[in-house]
C-alpha cells in the first residue's frame, strides 16, 4: 500500500531579526492587508467623488479600531485571567519574565472577533464625523476587510498556529514548529480560501452590479453571513485556542460567530424587502451622484 505523503511544514514565522527588532511574516501580511484595501477604497472613493481627506480619516479609524478590537478581544475572551494580571502586556509588545526582564515578542494574540467589534465602533464615529449613514461606508469597508481576512489568515499558517484536527487527507500539515508530528487540517488555508472567495464575490457585486449598491446594508449582510457562517462551520475542524474550550459544545469562535450571521441576515432581508429610498443606479458612475446626500 502507497503510503500518502503529508505536507511537512516547518517555514520560519520570522522574515529576519536585527538585534531586538523582528519582522515576522504575521506582521507583514498584515501591513499587505492595510495597503491593499486602501487601494480598494481609494478606488470607490475616486469613483464616487469624494475628497481625499475622507479617506485618510477612514483609513486612521480602521486601522485603530482594527488593532485595538483584534487585541481586546483576544486577552478578553481567551486569555482574561492571564492579561488581568498583566495588563500592560495588552498594549506593550514585551514580555517580562519572573526577574523582571523584559524582551520583544510582538502582539502575539489578535482575535478576528475582537477585531470586527473595532470595525464596526470605529466606523461608527467616522460616520459622525462624515455625516454619512452607517450602511453606507460599512457598505463599502466590507470589501476590503474581506480581501483583509485572506492577508490575516495566511498570517497565522506561516506562524504555524490555528491549525485544525488530526486528518488523513493527503493535503494535510504537520506543523513542525509547533511540535506536531500528525498531520493535521491546515484551517488557515480553508479560511483564507474563503474570505478570497467572498472579496471575489463583493468586489463583483460592487463593481458590476452597481444596482446591489441601492440597496443599503445588502453588501453588508451578504458579508456578515458568508464569511462568519465559513468561520462557524471551519472550527468543526479547528483545534481548541485554549484549554476551557474543550468542555463547550460550541468553541469561542463559534458562540462569537452566531451574532455576527443573525446580524447579517437581519440586514440582507430587511434591506430587501424594505430598501432604503437611493436613487437606481444603471452603472457604477451613478454612484456619484449620490455622494453629496448618500
Amino acid at each position: 500500500m502507497t503510503q500518502i505523503a503529508f505536507i511537512s511544514w516547518d517555514y520560519s514565522p520570522e522574515i529576519f531579526r536585527m538585534n531586538f527588532f523582528t519582522l515576522r511574516w504575521y506582521g507583514m501580511f498584515f501591513g499587505i492587508a492595510f495597503v491593499s484595501g486602501y487601494f480598494i477604497i481609494r478606488k470607490m472613493f475616486e469613483m464616487e467623488r469624494i475628497q481625499a481627506k475622507s479617506l485618510e480619516l477612514l483609513f486612521y479609524c480602521v486601522a485603530g479600531g482594527t488593532f485595538l478590537g483584534a487585541r481586546l478581544g483576544h486577552c478578553l475572551f481567551y486569555e482574561p485571567a492571564y492579561f488581568l494580571h498583566h495588563p500592560l502586556e495588552i498594549i506593550l509588545p514585551f514580555a517580562c519574565d519572573a526577574q523582571g526582564t523584559c524582551h520583544f515578542t510582538g502582539y502575539q494574540g489578535l482575535a478576528s472577533h475582537g477585531a470586527a467589534c473595532g470595525i464596526l465602533a470605529a466606523l461608527l464615529i467616522y460616520s459622525k464625523i462624515e455625516r454619512r449613514p452607517y450602511l453606507w461606508i460599512l457598505d463599502r469597508i466590507v470589501v476590503a476587510v474581506a480581501l483583509a481576512g485572506f492577508f490575516i489568515r495566511m498570517g497565522n499558517l506561516m506562524n504555524s498556529e490555528i491549525y485544525g484536527i488530526e486528518t488523513s487527507l493527503p493535503w494535510g500539515f504537520i506543523f513542525v514548529n509547533a511540535n506536531e508530528t500528525v498531520p493535521r487540517h491546515p484551517t488557515q488555508i480553508y479560511e483564507a480560501m474563503a474570505c478570497l472567495a467572498i472579496f471575489g464575490l463583493l468586489y463583483a457585486l460592487y463593481f458590476y452590479r452597481p444596482s446591489t449598491v441601492r440597496y443599503r446594508g445588502v453588501l453588508s449582510g451578504i458579508f456578515l453571513v458568508t464569511l462568519f457562517s465559513a468561520r462557524f462551520l471551519i472550527e468543526f475542524i479547528k483545534e481548541d485556542q485554549v484549554v476551557f474550550e474543550k468542555t463547550m459544545i460550541l468553541n469561542m469562535g463559534q458562540l462569537l460567530s452566531i451574532p455576527f450571521i443573525l446580524s447579517g441576515a437581519f440586514l440582507w432581508i430587511r434591506q430587501k424587502k424594505n430598501p432604503e429610498k437611493v436613487p437606481e443606479l444603471k452603472n457604477i458612475s451613478d454612484l456619484c451622484t449620490t455622494v453629496k446626500n448618500p
